[in-house]
Formats: structure tokens, sequence, C-alpha cells
């Protein structure tokens, strides 16, 4: 469902990424960890074309997004949640989730996020600012899969929330993949979610995949070795 070959990207002069592979099959789960500045955010902006590749290819259902821009890979079936949210704080949560919505919606939300998230339907006239950082997660997490993506990328979603959500978010992952036949990949740091949730474990150290472990073989003390300061 989504493959990424040889990518390399970085920001002016500085190279970050370095020819990363990855292949994802329809409805896994692949959880991407590592330290802050190893480069997991830069992989998620070149996936979603924010930042400009300098090489390699992604691919999407077959499709090659490579060339195109953030908001036609949107429309080829990619959706982002990036890291702190971005949510719009002085629209209201309906609205929030609407920016997503494509034109053919007619601003009608279907009624499966709010099934996943009802607190976002009981607070869907409150201003987003105004919701709590797990809230504002889940309205981030529902505004995304308005777009009916294919493929979705989750940017640190555990970051400045308190673990009974976190174990909320875990569980509403699950259900969307298998609701919707989801593929899913997400970096994190924290390694008690994404056991959790995901069917595989990538850690990237330098812009370069330096570990691959499947959830039957996950070595947790090495993966969490990699984490530490």
């Amino acid at each position: 469902m989504f493959q990424i070959s040889n990518l390399a990207s970085g920001y002016g002069q500085s190279q970050i990424l370095h020819g990363l592979d990855l292949d994802v099959a329809k409805k896994e789960i692949v959880a991407v960890m590592g330290r802050n500045g190893m480069g997991k955010t830069t992989l998620f902006k070149s996936l979603m074309g924010i930042l400009p590749q300098w090489g390699g290819q992604i691919r999407v259902d077959g499709q090659d997004i490579s060339s195109l821009e953030t908001q036609q890979r949107v429309a080829s079936g990619v959706a982002y949640v990036p890291q702190g949210r971005m949510i719009f704080g002085q629209m209201s949560v309906l609205e929030n989730i609407q920016t997503g919505l494509p034109a053919s919606a007619g601003g009608r939300v279907p009624d499966d996020l709010y099934a996943l998230f009802p607190v976002l339907y009981d607070m869907r006239s409150r201003k987003g600012g105004n919701l709590s950082g797990g809230q504002q997660q889940q309205l981030a997490i529902a505004r995304a899969l308005a777009t009916n993506p294919k493929v979705l990328l989750l940017d640190e979603p555990t970051e400045g929330i308190q673990p009974s959500i976190i174990k909320d978010i875990a569980r509403s992952l699950k259900e969307i993949r298998d609701m919707r036949d989801l593929t899913i990949i997400v970096s994190e740091q924290v390694l008690s979610f994404t056991l959790e949730i995901a069917d595989r474990f990538l850690v990237i150290e330098k812009g370069r995949f330096v570990v691959e472990e499947t959830r039957d073989k996950v070595d947790e003390a090495s993966i969490s070795r990699y984490l530490s300061v």
C-alpha cells in the first residue's frame, strides 16, 4: 500500500535522510522510533511534500506521488497528523473537521468519526483552542480521517498527553485500521504506546533505519537503548 525507495531529503545544505527504504502493507501499523533530531519529522514532512525530496520515490497503492504537491498527495490518499496537532484554535471542532472534508461531502462529517471520538460530537460547537491536549489530538486525527485516506501518518501523537488518553488513542487507532482498512505509520518515542498498536518497529538514527523488527520478535531492550538520551 505504501512504498518508499531510496528516499533522501534535508534542509538547506544539510542532508537529514539517507536513502530510506520502506514497504508497508495494507492495514499494517508501522512505528518509526528514535530520539529527537534523528529524522522522524523530516521523514513525514518529506512524505507529505512539505519538504522537497532530494531523491528517491514514494508510492501509494502503486501510484508514484514523488512529484506531487502536498494537496495532491492528500487527494491521492495520504493524510498527516503533525507533531503538536496544529488544529485551528479559533475555529469550532466541527469547522476543524470540515477543513479535511472533500467538497463532495457538502460539509457533512461521516458518522464513524463521531463514533470513534464521541467527545468531539459532544464538543462540536466548542472552539478547538479550548479543548484539552488529548481532545485536540483526537480532533487532529479526525480532521485527517475526514480526507478518507488510504495511509495515515501520525507524528508523535502522544506528546503532551496524559496516560489515560494515550490508551484511548491506541485503542482508536486499532479500530480505525480495522474499520477503514487503513495503513498507519506513526513516529514515536514512547515504546509502551507503540507496543500497544504496532505490527512492525523501525528505529531511525541519523536519518537511516538501523533496526527493523516485527511485533512477535521485538527486542524491547534493544529499541530502548536507541531511545535513551
